[in-house]
């Protein structure tokens, strides 16, 4: 089994144990070298670009992905990729998620600091995170890649929180964009920015906490 975009390596830890061989890769040394600290029976990691693998072809049974494929210039020459290490019958499983509209837990800040001039609005086909968040583009760039079967399912998933700081947190640790945004303003304007922000959850507030909504797709190929 290889595994694309593998971060720090939660989901090859899952599998260890449950398949013959994992291979976790990721484009970042130090996600690579995070997953190599678990030492993980059956688990092996690589740095690899999912748009130009250097691996044989025909060389796996699967191929798992979660949240990566929306991430890369090329979400094409990716999915080629996958499909060229696929044995006959392999299958990709992929997590992306749905469009931003669908996803309040990660959108708390974004249009704000869009509206002030501290972001650039994301551009049409331009890598993100919600890049691939409807099923008619993901069903396309699939097909297009040479499989045949093609199956698109909704996911709901929940944030909870126990603070706006926890909240903030969270966000700012899994964003870079976001973190580097928010640093460079002073401290009147980001009170204001966290004002908006709140504002834009608030009704996902319950009492000091946060229960946010959300949507991943979660597709299967073969």
């Amino acid at each position: 089994m290889l595994e694309l975009a593998a971060g720090t390596g939660e989901l090859a830890a899952a599998l260890a144990g449950r398949v013959a061989r994992v291979l976790a890769t990721d484009l970042s040394p130090g996600m690579v070298e995070a997953v190599g600290r678990r030492n993980l029976d059956g688990v092996e990691h690589a740095i690899q670009d999912m748009q130009a693998l250097d691996l044989p072809d025909e060389s796996f049974d699967a191929v798992l992905c979660r949240y990566g494929y929306m991430l890369v210039p090329d979400r094409a020459a990716a999915f080629r990729e996958t499909r060229r290490v696929l044995r006959s019958g392999g299958r990709v499983v992929f997590a992306t998620w749905a469009a931003a509209a669908r996803n309040p837990w990660a959108t708390a800040f974004g249009p704000v600091l869009v509206e002030r001039g501290l972001m650039e609005p994301p551009a049409p086909g331009e890598p993100g995170q919600f890049a691939l968040g409807d099923a008619e583009t993901i069903e396309e760039l699939v097909r297009q890649a040479g499989f045949d079967e093609v199956v698109v399912a909704e996911v709901a998933v929940e944030l909870a929180v126990p603070s706006w700081e926890e909240y903030v947190r969270l966000q700012t640790s899994v964003s870079t964009l976001l973190r580097e945004a928010l640093a460079g303003v002073g401290k009147n304007e980001l009170a204001e920015i966290e004002v908006l922000a709140r504002a834009r959850v608030a009704s996902h507030r319950d009492g000091d906490r946060y229960v946010l909504p959300g949507v991943a797709l979660v597709t299967r190929a073969a």
